[in-house]
């Protein structure tokens, strides 16, 4: 029970940075016209999706590898201080402390409560706050799939068909690597 509801917790907060980061990528501000290019080969006025496949390969690559060893803090790599996994009787959804611990002292904040708002409060308030991320994430779970949806099937989303300019895609959003390299090609 505790690697499902960690799952979900885990998944649930992916989820919503994911939908507001379509959010945001569909704005001027990120996908129009820059004076420094964000990176090598940049074309303003791409969609979300289009984004990504615009990235070259070893940006990816970067990214995925920032993302894993996150992860792997986050199971418990280097023992941080007080932590137990969750498949031991830990709490589910809780990321040790960071802050101090990355290399040379470059993170400053934890990634989760890192301004420290959180640590005093009351059992109750923690759990209602739980359960409200945990409804939070669901709901951004279904939110991004339907964005995507909307995105790569023309009025498969009825409450999306109707916002005139909404990005639509060709490609796949279920190949993330399909313009720099393909297993079955």
């Amino acid at each position: 029970i505790g690697w499902l509801r960690h799952s979900e917790i885990k998944h649930g907060r992916i989820a919503m940075a994911a939908f507001l980061g379509f959010i945001a990528q569909c704005t001027p501000l990120v996908s129009g016209e820059h004076k420094f290019l964000p990176y090598r080969g940049y074309v303003a006025g791409c969609t979300p999706q289009e984004q990504w496949d615009n990235i070259p390969l070893y940006g990816k690559l970067q990214i995925l590898v920032a993302i894993g060893m996150l992860e792997s803090y986050g199971e418990g790599a280097g023992d941080p201080e007080g932590y137990t996994h969750y498949m031991k009787g830990g709490k589910p959804g809780y990321y040790p402390p960071i802050a101090g611990r990355a290399g040379f002292g470059q993170v400053t904040l934890n990634l989760w409560d890192p301004f420290n708002l959180v640590q005093n409060n009351s059992a109750e308030k923690k759990a209602r706050g739980l359960k409200s991320e945990i409804l939070n994430g669901r709901a951004a779970m279904v939110g991004l799939m339907g964005l995507l949806s909307a995105s790569s099937v023309p009025g498969s989303v009825p409450f999306l068909a109707g916002i005139e300019g909404f990005p639509q895609y060709s490609g796949n959003v279920m190949i993330p690597f399909s313009n720099d390299f393909s297993l079955f090609a």
